[in-house]
């Protein structure tokens, strides 16, 4: 039995087929007589059908709102699809027409499925009240890279040192808030040896070092956040690495548990010292949000809450 081309189309959305897909572009637009895009709907369609609005689109992902959610959308192939820093799997096929977006309508019971209702989304971290007083305790962040030393480069393009600094710098600020002596080894675009790094968590006496990097590997389906740890590590250390792992899980990153590692950093500092891999720059959806300003406050928000479990 010959089946028309429009039914194929949608047997192969249904079995999810397509979802594998990244955005292509068409200068022609779009019809029903276009197939796929007879199953296909906009941005602004999608959003409305899911009482959100489109609040942010460059390109790379489209952001759709309201007061209680946050969905983020990535065009590039393999992108993913994030609702409220959960990662709920691939965005599948994807049309440009004219600087417009269309989306698989399949997309829409999916995002569903994970939005809130009436409550808002709550923060990683909430601050108890009242807060315990963390007044006389010291905290060395670590920008990791800088300068001469870009680390490794992401899927898109920028370099690890610029994430770095950037999620250090909301770690920073947050613990400062709370009343920590916080020093960081680097708060601009300079390069540090790594022995001086080390050196300053020794000579100001820190109570906890935390070095902040993002991983890389050749492998870019590889993904999830990692805590390291020396090989002869404290029970300090330890403690401080658990607290920070679990609370990392609350961004919906995927974890790849607490290791080891001979790190210089690691092995040359004199107290409690953690090394964070907050996910892989070389997977095309993980580099995609690190690099989101509210995706970072995310991950700021969970280190910080690892600290001050651990202090």
């Amino acid at each position: 039995m010959r089946i028309p081309c429009i039914h194929i189309w949608g047997l192969l959305l249904t079995a999810g087929l397509l979802f594998s897909a990244g955005c292509t572009e068409s200068s022609k637009r779009p019809t029903a007589a276009d197939g796929a895009l007879s199953y296909m709907i906009s941005a602004d369609q999608l959003a409305s059908r899911l009482g959100l609005q489109k609040s942010f689109s460059d390109g790379r992902h489209i952001e759709l709102t309201n007061s209680t959610n946050r969905v983020l959308i990535f065009t590039h192939p393999g992108g993913n699809v994030y609702v409220n820093g959960q990662n709920i799997g691939l965005a599948g096929a994807c049309r440009r027409e004219d600087g417009t977006y269309y989306f698989a309508e399949l997309l829409v019971p999916r995002i569903r499925g994970y939005l809130n209702a009436q409550t808002p989304v709550k923060p990683v971290y909430t601050p108890s009240s009242p807060s315990p007083s963390y007044s006389g305790r010291t905290v060395v962040i670590d920008a990791g890279h800088g300068g001469k030393d870009p680390g490794a480069i992401s899927y898109l393009g920028y370099p690890e040192k610029e994430v770095n600094l950037k999620v250090a710098q909301k770690v920073a600020w947050r613990l400062k808030s709370k009343g920590i002596r916080v020093i960081m080894t680097r708060n601009n675009d300079t390069f540090i040896e790594l022995n001086d790094r080390a050196e300053i968590a020794n000579r100001e006496g820190a109570d906890l070092f935390v070095s902040i990097h993002h991983d890389s590997n050749h492998n870019r389906t590889r993904r999830g956040y990692t805590l390291y740890i020396a090989p002869n590590a404290s029970e300090t250390s330890r403690r401080a690495g658990r607290f920070i792992e679990k609370a990392l899980s609350g961004t919906g990153l995927s974890s790849n548990g607490m290791r080891t590692n001979d790190y210089r950093v690691l092995m040359r500092t004199q107290g409690p010292a953690v090394l964070v891999e907050c996910g892989y720059l070389s997977n095309p959806s993980e580099a995609a949000i690190l690099y989101d300003g509210d995706f970072q406050n995310r991950i700021a928000n969970a280190i910080v809450q690892g600290i001050l479990q651990a202090l």
